[in-house]
């Protein structure tokens, strides 16, 4: 089969795409936990698949309380950017782009896995009712801190920051993760955020955060650099909200407003919410859509403009060439789903094959 849709190139604000696959951000737990570094497996990892038009990075955390998965990376100091450098040259080198995901995790996570004397952040102390891992087991969350007026002023900047080493180590773009229960979700949704003051209750209230936090990473690296990523209706991490389809509806709005370079949205039909639509409704730009994609499913919705581009996740997993093998209509490797988290060395990482052609 022909995937001609997939293959076109894609203006994203500034970045010209030389293919309209993207790989989508995947948490893989083998950054240093020690120093939230990543390493030269991480280099090797992402340039493999830097044929893709871009590349987003797993969750990044702008800040040491930003943190709350296991071994997941950071990007807060100049070891962190020196260690990320790595990997944006080993994208660039092959012709790719890389974007970094910021994602503050907020009241998600546990002791654990954060540094000592961390902080767990949320706009409310309420806990979310769900289990984290850790190297000890599932572990419930705890109750977070209740955000002052300073504490926010605070993590906006430490996002400011984090975009502006972003640049420093050559990435790209910045995509904001907005979805999953992190903390921009725990600011938007009615179910985490229940202040009273002007960053709660009404829905333009409960915006404030999320817009004053674009508008900073706006300022740092320029909107047309900027991408956003939401999930309607995704009640993961005891995300909750009592009307998704106004709440996303008006993030959306905002976004276009701002004049964002993409939005990448989850769709996930037991919402009961087509977020694809929802995004062309009200955002003007880009769209990438997100899950359970294949490749022939993929080119139909470019093809009939639902879609401006189509991220792949597990797919990108096992197939560092998965835009070759998308050319040649080839077959994908198999997936090891026992080696999709944690691991320090290259098994399920870096020693998926390639074809030949694509070695």
């Amino acid at each position: 089969m022909s995937y001609a849709s997939l293959m076109e190139p894609l203006t994203l604000g500034d970045l010209t795409l030389r293919n309209r696959i993207v790989m989508a951000p995947m948490t893989r737990s083998r950054a240093r936990q020690e120093d939230d570094s990543v390493t030269e497996l991480h280099a090797l990892y992402y340039g493999q698949r830097a044929s893709a038009g871009l590349i987003i990075t797993e969750g990044v955390h702008p800040s040491a309380n930003g943190k709350g998965y296991n071994k997941t990376p950071g990007i807060y100091n100049a070891g962190h950017v020196e260690a990320w450098s790595a990997v944006t040259d080993a994208v660039h080198r092959r012709g790719g782009l890389i974007a970094c995901q910021l994602m503050h995790c907020g009241r998600v996570g546990h002791a654990l896995n954060k540094a000592s004397g961390t902080r767990f952040l949320a706009p409310s102390a309420l806990a979310a009712q769900a289990e984290i891992f850790t190297e000890q087991g599932m572990k419930a969350m705890p109750v977070p801190e209740a955000m002052t007026k300073g504490d926010i002023a605070d993590v906006i900047g430490d996002y400011r920051r984090a975009a502006g080493l972003a640049r420093q180590a050559g990435f790209d773009a910045i995509e904001l993760h907005c979805a999953s229960g992190y903390l921009p979700a725990q600011f938007l949704a009615s179910g985490s955020n229940v202040r009273d003051d002007e960053y709660g209750g009404a829905l333009e209230n409960r915006l404030r955060f999320i817009r004053e936090l674009l508008e900073a990473l706006c300022e740092e690296m320029g909107a047309s650099r900027i991408g956003l990523r939401i999930s309607p209706g995704n009640p993961y991490n005891d995300h909750v909200d009592e009307d998704p389809v106004s709440t996303y509806s008006a993030l959306l709005m905002l976004a276009d407003r701002l004049d964002l370079a993409w939005v990448h949205a989850i769709r996930m039909a037991s919402t009961g919410i087509d977020s694809l639509a929802l995004t062309r409704q009200h955002f003007g730009g880009a769209l990438i859509g997100s899950d359970s994609f294949d490749a022939k499913e993929a080119e139909a919705f470019i093809a009939d403009k639902r879609v401006d581009a189509v991220s792949f996740g597990r797919a990108y997993i096992a197939n560092p060439d998965l835009v070759e093998r998308f050319q040649l209509d080839a077959e994908l490797n198999p997936m090891d789903k026992k080696t999709i988290y944690g691991g320090s060395g290259t098994a399920g990482y870096t020693d998926y094959p390639a074809l030949p052609s694509a070695s």
